[in-house]
């Protein structure tokens, strides 16, 4: 066995060697690219992640190590915006704020470490969890919250009817739903309306008029004006003035402790509408068969919806969908409050009084098993004092109970005192699958009156029949089973009166379930309001997918049958059509044992970039006909421009694509840039991060980008922007020769004076960008001295059109070297 020295040394590629002798007497320094992971210093846009976590994007200046490496000039002011407890590490602590630390940052936290990935562009920092503030793993820092800029909105839902029946009179009604607002700084401007028009009148109404302001230090929300009160621990109330509630949304998903889905039956193409305390608040065309509204806008955190079926044929049938709020519980140690000064707001058209009151509730986690919670509420009238308790039961859900003692002096000058008890649970039975996600039971003695119940003026007559038979009990549940691969739910309520026998009840159930790629469904639903005499109606279907055939298309049939004995068949064909599924269609053919008989039915909806469409046609064996039609969508002005756009949530984003037009977005059917390169991406979630991403398939030739995904975290209602930097010009393949006709050398840097946009010369002397206009200035440098250094002028004349099936273009330039000054 022998050994022999090993010699090491480091290798310095020689640029020489890529064009030979030529290159060497160019006079570049390329040593900095001869080694690994080399980058060129300066400023740059970085993506922060500590410990897995993004953080805000920064703007940092890079410095280069000794093996060329791109090192972050990091400063303790930075450390603390990130979280890292600067203060618990003294040699850290005692540099300046803003000055850059001049070791490696385990020097200063041991075990701690950072790293730079220059193609993601993303500055990776290992920190021990020691050395941060404590915060929830999913914890967004408040300063990334996103206050939005200055918009103007009205975000609208129309919908109409047209119907002729079978002697051709016509009738005709249309309904608007408006939703309007303006943002200034945090400042939030809200205003809810409704229009809704028959043959025989036209009639505005104003649900609510509001401004709020989120309140970051007590994680609340401060609103004046026109609301509702948020029912947890009291009734809802709408009142007029104003009110501070803590926003459990600016919390961690991890550190959190309701609209219902409203679920039908339509027998034929019907009109669904939905009120609350009166108001009008949701009106759709349904097609026929089962249906369900998830989208629902609920003014209040509790009230009753009265929903009301409207058939082709003009029948009618009601149901009521119980609303209230679930089991009272908190996480240990945190507090959930609202406090409100202001004037009762009655329901409409209910006659009732308007006293003034305030009203404070709070809910407090006292450890990992009880909730306490409680509140007052107060008027010249009216008294109550509300005291419970919350108890989690482990693998059975939570309960919570508690009761509220109220003194009432009516409109009748008749004092009265009573109680109310009230039991709350929500759960899972996990052994069986078994999902209670709303039960309740409420029982008050006969001297108790609600706060609304309490402001019923009195007449003196035989229709004041709350003074006589005041509410006495209420039960309600939401059950959903899942067996053998079915789903099952059970919805159901009942609410008695003192000294009456009357009742109302109301109760849904159904199941269903996928065999084989078939759905199959079946339900039932019984109601009875009031006096009223009772509905019910079963219902029975399955849906076969067409993909072998027509894709993304289905075939359904379905059975529905109501107490009168009434049935009727459904035999159709939907389905979703474009790239995206923008596009949807349903096609209906139905026979009855009644009235007309056989009908026929066509739906569409389409998702266009500036609004919603929709549009439906009926016709009956005895010649009546119907046609519906609706459009929702919005309309933003903003500081770029007016934007059309499809239905707007709370918080949504304004996106500018640098006048790219028709550029799309990653999971947002139909949305689009406008001429203006401006889109709206029309829903978001409040306090979290949302990742806008380019469909970069949908850009246009003459369009390029070095963004695909931007992240905002919006406050609650801000509109947010975002800007993509897209190139809207040519893509050219551009050779540099200089004056003495020799190629400008491998690796100058060239940068277009007008967008900022930058290249590096290829050993041909070719350059490529992306996104240039039809005159671009250049600049190139490949040294410090003024003979390294010369300029270009590129016109529409010189980009010659290629056979490139990408659209390249091809130009020869001269670059015109500085010419030095007379002395």
């Amino acid at each position: 066995m022998a050994s022999t020295p090993l010699l090491a040394r480091e290798y310095l590629f020689s640029p020489s060697s890529l064009e030979g002798s030529a290159l060497a007497q160019q006079d570049i320094d390329l040593s900095l690219f001869s080694k690994p992971n080399a980058q060129p210093p300066g400023h740059y846009s970085s993506h922060i992640v500590i410990n897995k976590t993004r953080m805000r994007d920064v703007d940092i200046h890079y410095v280069n190590s000794p093996t060329g490496e791109l090192v972050a000039e990091i400063t303790p002011d930075m450390l603390r915006q990130w979280g890292v407890n600067v203060d618990m590490y003294p040699k850290l602590a005692s540099y300046g704020a803003r000055t850059p630390l001049d070791k490696p940052l385990g020097d200063f936290i041991p075990f701690a470490s950072s790293a730079l990935d220059f193609s993601k562009m993303t500055l990776n920092l290992s920190i021990p969890q020691a050395g941060l503030v404590s915060n929830a793993e999913d914890y967004i820092d408040p300063s990334r919250w996103n206050d939005g800029v200055p918009v103007m909105f009205s975000d609208y839902a129309f919908s109409g009817t047209r119907h002729n029946d079978d002697a051709q009179n016509t009738t005709t009604s249309q309904y608007l739903n408006l939703r309007s607002g303006a943002n200034l700084g945090g400042w939030r401007l809200r205003n809810y309306s409704t229009w809704s028009k028959t043959q025989d009148a036209a009639h505005w109404s104003t649900i609510n008029t509001y401004i709020q302001h989120d309140i970051d230090a007590l994680k609340a929300q401060f609103t004046a004006g026109e609301n509702s009160t948020r029912g947890e621990v009291f009734d809802s109330l709408q009142y007029r003035g104003v009110n501070i509630a803590s926003d459990e949304e600016m919390l961690p998903y991890s550190l959190r402790g309701y609209a219902p889905v409203i679920r039908g039956i339509a027998s034929s193409s019907a009109e669904v509408s939905v009120r609350q305390n009166g108001y009008l608040i949701y009106q759709q065309s349904v097609a026929p068969g089962a249906f369900e509204i998830h989208d629902l806008y609920s003014t209040t955190n509790s009230g009753d919806l009265e929903v009301t079926v409207k058939e082709a044929d003009g029948s009618e049938h009601h149901f009521t969908q119980p609303y209230s709020s679930i089991a009272v519980m908190q996480r240990p140690g945190h507090l959930k409050y609202e406090v409100t000064a202001a004037r009762y707001r009655a329901d409409s058209g209910s006659g009732q009084k308007e006293p003034t009151f305030v009203q404070g509730s709070a809910i407090y986690g006292l450890n990992n098993i009880m909730t306490l919670f409680g509140g007052v509420t107060a008027s010249e009238d009216y008294q109550a004092v509300n005291s419970g308790a919350g108890i989690a039961l482990g693998a059975l859900g939570s309960l919570s109970a508690d009761v509220t003692v109220a003194k009432t002096r009516l409109d009748n000058d008749e004092e009265s005192t009573g109680q109310s008890y009230r039991l709350l649970y929500t759960g899972k039975v996990d052994a069986t699958e078994t999902n209670f996600t709303l039960g309740s039971y409420r029982y008050s003695t006969a001297g108790y009156y609600s706060f609304a119940d309490a402001n019923q003026q009195y007449a003196g007559n035989e229709n004041d029949w709350l003074y006589q038979y005041n509410k006495r009990s209420r039960l309600q549940a939401s059950i959903s089973q899942s067996l053998f691969g079915s789903s099952f739910y059970l919805n159901g309520y009942q609410q008695d009166y003192w000294g009456s026998s009357r009742k109302e009840r109301n109760l849904s159930a159904g199941v269903n379930t996928v065999v084989d790629g078939v759905s199959l469904h079946m339900a039932y639903t019984y109601s009875k309001a009031s006096d009223d005499s009772s509905d019910r109606m079963f219902s029975f279907g399955f849906s076969v997918p067409l993909s072998k055939w027509l894709p993304r298309a289905w075939s359904s049939y379905s059975l529905s049958n109501s107490k009168k004995g009434y049935t009727r068949q459904n035999l159709g064909v939907s389905g979703t059509l474009l790239d995206d599924e923008r596009l949807s269609y349903s096609l209906q053919q139905s026979h009855a044992n009644h009235d007309a008989g056989d009908s026929s039915s066509l739906y569409g909806s389409y998702r266009s970039q500036y609004a919603n469409l929709n549009a439906g046609y009926y016709y009956s064996s005895d010649n009546s006909q119907q046609l519906s039609y609706g459009a929702s969508g919005a309309i933003v002005a903003h500081p770029n421009g007016i934007t059309l756009a499809q239905p707007l949530g709370d918080q949504f984003a304004i996106v500018s694509a640098s006048g790219a037009a028709g550029v799309r977005f990653k999971n947002q059917r139909g949305v689009r840039t406008d001429w203006q390169g401006n889109a709206v991406i029309p829903s978001l979630t409040p306090y979290q991060e949302n990742r806008i991403r380019i469909d970069t398939t949908s850009l246009p030739r003459d369009v390029d980008t070095s963004d695909t995904s931007i992240t905002v975290v919006p406050s609650r209602n801000a509109a947010v922007t975002a800007s993509f930097d897209t190139h809207v010009g040519y893509r050219a393949l551009i050779t540099l020769i200089r004056q003495d006709g020799r190629n400008v050398p491998f690796g100058a840097i060239a940068t277009e004076k007008t967008s900022g946009m930058t290249g590096i010369v290829d050993d041909t002397g070719t350059l490529y960008l992306a996104g240039i206009s039809k005159n671009a200035e250049l600049d190139i440098v490949w040294g410090d001295t003024r003979d390294q250094r010369c300029t270009a002028s590129i016109l529409l004349t010189d980009l010659q059109n290629s056979n490139n099936p990408t659209g390249i273009r091809q130009a020869r330039v001269i670059c015109q070297q500085e010419q030095p000054h007379d002395q």
